[in-house]
């Protein structure tokens, strides 16, 4: 079972539209070139298999990789690890309490006051439609299926329940239902409620919407994603906000009239990034919130497009699988119709430089990769569909 999974973002490697990649533009940053060093991920207590990795996240100096094992029988079971250092791992211990709890391969993981809570999902039933779960942090580091009601996530109205994040009220999930860009909420991960068909969040006549990722701000959250207005083919991209979850405000970030959707957010220092695909670029927006934080005065005219970069090359669904930042650095994970990639920006989103990976990664398959940042380290986690491996590196300093 593959779990749909958004993509990343950053760099400059131009790829020809047919997927081949042309030569260097002489203007282009050199490639960054990190000295890898390769951690090895233990495999978990239980029957053995392939180790799967589908996303990192650092918390509270901890790092954490999830994702699950798979047996060769086409088999999968929930998987997670974490280490202080990135370089030694451990298994934590999983307590799945339903069927598809079980079977999940747990691909979106978030952090919150020191704790992770995680999504994950199986295919199944008649139509073999992912069976979403979530999973909280006990007080042991382990992590525990959160109960949920078949139709939470699940349903004839079931699309995506995409990304998870963390912040002073609570927990979101960013997602879709077939009425448009959806979320659900919740205190404490452990009781989350859906909010869909919400004013300016869902979609409406002229516009239907859907939500890829979200992020918390010192005064509510944000959510990304795009709209397609009735009648045209391309998307516009947008993001929202919301003091509580439930009551949002649509924002309609700079548009060129090619296909764009943000796909990723992050936040360093006071500024916050929204990362996606333009056309058949990779393309960064950026927005300078202040102390206070998102604010409730997200308006369209804050947001700037800022660098553009990369190619998708043509033939497969691209976009940015990871994001991650700190000391002025942002990072992103790519990928597009040839491979995955990492990019890096020193200056705010406006020039990127690609990151070369210690091994190749084509597209396509089961494959995925992602990126987190701690410390002044970078970690990668690649599932090149056979094997699943780490690395980390030390931050670029020019």
């Amino acid at each position: 079972m593959s779990v749909r999974r958004g993509v990343a973002v950053l760099g400059v490697v131009v790829t020809l539209l047919a997927g081949c990649r042309s030569a260097r533009d002489e203007s282009s940053p050199e490639p960054v070139r990190p000295q890898w060093q390769a951690s090895d991920l233990p495999a978990p207590p239980g029957a053995p298999g392939r180790l799967v990795v589908r996303d990192a996240a650092a918390c509270a100096g901890r790092w954490y990789v999830v994702g699950a094992v798979a047996g060769p029988d086409g088999s999968t079971r929930p998987a997670a690890w974490r280490s202080t250092d990135g370089r030694s791992w451990s298994p934590l211990p999983l307590h799945p309490i339903s069927y598809y709890g079980e079977r999940a391969i747990l691909y979106a993981v978030g952090c919150h006051e020191g704790r992770v809570a995680v999504i994950g999902a199986r295919a199944g039933g008649a139509h073999g439609n992912p069976r979403v779960r979530t999973w909280r942090q006990d007080a042991d580091g382990g992590l525990t299926e959160v109960p949920a009601e078949f139709e939470l996530y699940g349903g004839p109205d079931a699309v995506s329940a995409s990304r998870i994040a963390g912040g002073g009220d609570g927990w979101l999930i960013a997602g879709a239902r077939t009425g448009g860009a959806s979320v659900w909420h919740s205190p404490d991960a452990a009781d989350f409620q859906l909010v869909d068909q919400a004013p300016a969040l869902a979609s409406e006549p002229a516009l239907t919407t859907l939500a890829t990722d979200a992020l918390a701000a010192a005064d509510g959250w944000l959510v990304s994603g795009a709209g397609r207005p009735a009648g045209r083919a391309d998307r516009d991209p947008f993001v929202w906000f919301s003091e509580d979850a439930r009551a949002w405000t649509r924002v309609a970030l700079p548009a060129t009239g090619e296909d764009e959707v943000v796909q990723r957010l992050l936040r360093v220092g006071s500024v916050v990034y929204a990362l996606g695909v333009r056309g058949s670029v990779f393309q960064a927006w950026a927005r300078e919130t202040g102390a206070a934080g998102a604010g409730a005065a997200t308006t369209a005219g804050e947001w700037r497009a800022v660098g553009r970069f990369g190619a998708t090359g043509t033939g497969a669904v691209a976009g940015v699988e990871a994001v991650a930042g700190g000391g002025g650095e942002l990072l992103a994970m790519t990928v597009g119709a040839r491979d995955h990639q990492l990019w890096r920006s020193a200056d705010g989103g406006t020039t990127w430089a690609s990151v070369t990976l210690p091994i190749d990664v084509s597209a396509g398959g089961d494959t995925s990769a992602t990126v987190a940042v701690l410390d002044g380290r970078m970690m990668i986690a690649i599932d090149g569909g056979t094997a699943a491996a780490l690395w980390s590196a030390s931050l670029p300093t020019t």
